[in-house]
């Protein structure tokens, strides 16, 4: 519960609250005078913090551009299935739209996994054991339902990507050094180097708080995929965007 609670603070206090802190430890802490020695292996450990986890925050990115993508290819395979479906006879169809909603209800419901393959399944079961009036046009909609399975599975391996608990204790070992390097540093006595060197720390933790954001599908950007279902149910079927 508590991890939930953190991953809805806004950005923007992250970075005061971080500002804030990190400021005071930097008046506070004693400062060392590093041998060369030492700011060889501070550089070096700079570049491995920056080198590891500028390509993960990438690639997270575009896990979010591809789910969007994704999210919005099957969105657009769901209604132009309710669209198929418009000239069938107003019972048929309205029990067709009802498993469909339940389908976008369950799937929209979870930011981490990927639900509705029950009921998913379920309209597909009803499509394969029809056995009235309008069978070929039933057939046709279970030839669009399999078709847009290529959508589920592409957004299920997308929401099962995410930074493992091996590379979170690497970051979480450089960025550790990297921060207590950057502390005990002496910069001389003048105070606008201890708030730069508070700057640089918020600004490091802020990377870290981000890559998480973005892994959790939290960020803003992330929790705006579901949009075109939400709108597909409120409208139902009518429109796919607001």
């Amino acid at each position: 519960m508590q991890k939930f609670f953190l991953e809805k603070i806004r950005l923007s206090v992250y970075f005061w609250s971080l500002l804030i802190i990190f400021t005071i430890i930097a008046l506070v802490v004693p400062h060392q005078k590093f041998s060369s020695g030492a700011l060889a292996l501070f550089s070096v450990n700079s570049f491995l913090y920056g080198f590891y986890i500028a390509p993960i925050l990438s690639s997270q990115k575009a896990r979010i551009d591809e789910l969007h993508k994704i999210a919005r290819s099957e969105a657009n395979a769901v209604f132009a299935i309710a669209l198929s479906i418009k000239s069938l006879p107003s019972k048929l169809r309205n029990e067709i739209q009802d498993f469909l909603l339940n389908y976008l209800k369950k799937i929209t419901q979870s930011k981490k996994t990927l639900n509705g393959e029950d009921e998913y399944e379920d309209l597909i079961t009803y499509c394969i054991e029809y056995d009235g009036e309008n069978k070929e046009q039933i057939m046709k909609l279970l030839d669009k339902l399999v078709a847009n399975q290529q959508n589920r599975t592409n957004l299920s391996m997308q929401m099962g990507t995410s930074v493992f608990s091996n590379e979170w204790s690497i970051m979480f070992v450089l960025f550790g050094i990297t921060i207590g390097f950057v502390i005990t540093m002496d910069t001389g006595g003048q105070v606008i180097y201890r708030i730069i060197a508070a700057l640089l720390c918020t600004g490091l933790s802020m990377l870290i708080i981000n890559l998480i954001k973005m892994s959790t599908l939290t960020h803003k950007r992330a929790k705006k995929i579901w949009d075109p279902y939400k709108q597909l149910i409120k409208s139902r079927f009518y429109r796919i965007e607001g």
